[in-house]
């Protein structure tokens, strides 16, 4: 089964302000049929960062079985570290940068990297803000849900 997935985050006054994520998945069925889920959530102390992870987390273990996925996102962060090796790279050094720091969002990462094994996933980046439909959306339903009333801490359990 093919999917995409769109994903986006936002923090308003990253770092540490409050954020959001939105993601939406598109399949179509054998007949023809669009299917789409959307999800979005508020966060009260994040970084743009974790919402983009979560944003892509979300729409993978949305997933119930095995699927050809692509991921499409405006975050060079994501996208590098699978299409540049930096993930590879963080686990290989003991979740140290190459600078020998310990990596940022080590709890997101390690989730992201668990769902990504279940899947066959290519990871696409698209300019932010530039009309891509789905990447607009995500961007919508990010800011929509910073900005909510229904924030929730942003801890380390994924």
């Amino acid at each position: 089964m093919d999917v995409i997935i769109y994903s986006d985050g936002a923090a308003k006054g990253n770092p540490e302000g409050p954020g959001g994520y939105g993601t939406r998945i598109e399949y179509t069925a054998p007949d023809g049929t669009l299917h789409v889920r959307e999800f979005s959530q508020g966060y009260v102390k994040t970084t743009n960062n974790r919402m983009e992870l979560r944003g892509v987390i979300v729409g993978l273990a949305a997933l119930t079985k095995s699927c050809n996925v692509t991921v499409y996102t405006d975050s060079q962060y994501v996208c590098k570290a699978f299409n540049e090796g930096w993930l590879r790279s963080w686990i290989a050094k003991g979740w140290k940068t190459a600078a020998g720091k310990p990596v940022k969002n080590k709890d997101l990462w390690v989730k992201l990297s668990e769902l990504v094994s279940r899947h066959r996933v290519t990871f696409v980046w698209v300019k932010g803000h530039a009309g891509n439909p789905g990447n607009e959306r995500c961007d919508e339903l990010a800011c929509e849900a910073a900005l909510s009333g229904r924030l929730i801490e942003d801890t380390e359990e994924v």
